[in-house]
């Protein structure tokens, strides 16, 4: 019998509890039970009745989504970068960097509005710390050494900055529409995914 990959455990994982608070009748509750509210750290909000322990919001967040094409598009990302980036880091190596790159996503929600009482809910931010990897770890290195700066950390801060610059046009686009989404929570998840990819390489076949 095959071996269920890592990623494809997150994505049923994060599939049926998102399509089980979806259905709830408490749908929007649940939002904000278990989404990653900044102001509820250091006790600037207190939500009353069953709600998830502030420091677990980062994951429990990932779990919730605003509805079915909002977890369609979270899972496809996943899907695609997290199958090739499993075969590079491993199983171990992938799902470290998806809840690592959970609570980068929420500190870097935070750092952006530290009062804001809305929920972030959404496994983007973490899945954005697979596509960071998947990004350095697979895509074509063409850039040049820039004085004393060399190759790979060059290529390492345009592929930050492009995905800095897509995030804030969508961001920008979706606010038009009434629409807001955490676009830094994807930044930082992605900007640890870039960090952490040869690192965990590195680590994975250190006895190869």
């Amino acid at each position: 019998m095959r071996k269920l990959s890592a990623t494809t455990v997150i994505v049923a994982v994060t599939v049926a509890v998102s399509v089980l608070a979806l259905l709830a009748p408490n749908a929007v509750q649940i939002q904000y039970a278990a989404g990653f509210i900044p102001a509820r750290l250091f006790g600037r909000l207190i939500l009353s009745g069953l709600v998830v322990p502030a420091w677990l919001t980062p994951l429990s967040a990932t779990l919730v989504h605003a509805g079915l094409f909002h977890l369609a598009m979270n899972m496809l990302m996943l899907v695609f970068t997290g199958r090739e980036t499993e075969r590079a880091i491993g199983a171990k190596g992938v799902v470290t960097l998806y809840l690592v790159g959970a609570y980068a996503a929420a500190a870097a929600q935070w750092l952006a509005g530290p009062m804001s009482t809305a929920p972030m809910i959404g496994a983007s931010g973490a899945s954005s710390a697979i596509v960071g990897a998947y990004s350095l770890l697979y895509g074509r290195q063409r850039a040049k050494a820039i004085g004393p700066i060399p190759a790979p950390i060059v290529h390492i801060a345009w592929l930050a900055a492009a995905w800095i610059a897509v995030n804030l046009l969508m961001g920008f686009a979706f606010l038009q529409g009434g629409v807001e989404v955490a676009i830094w929570a994807h930044i930082g998840g992605f900007l640890l995914g870039l960090v952490l990819a040869r690192p965990m390489l590195l680590w994975r076949w250190r006895h190869a």
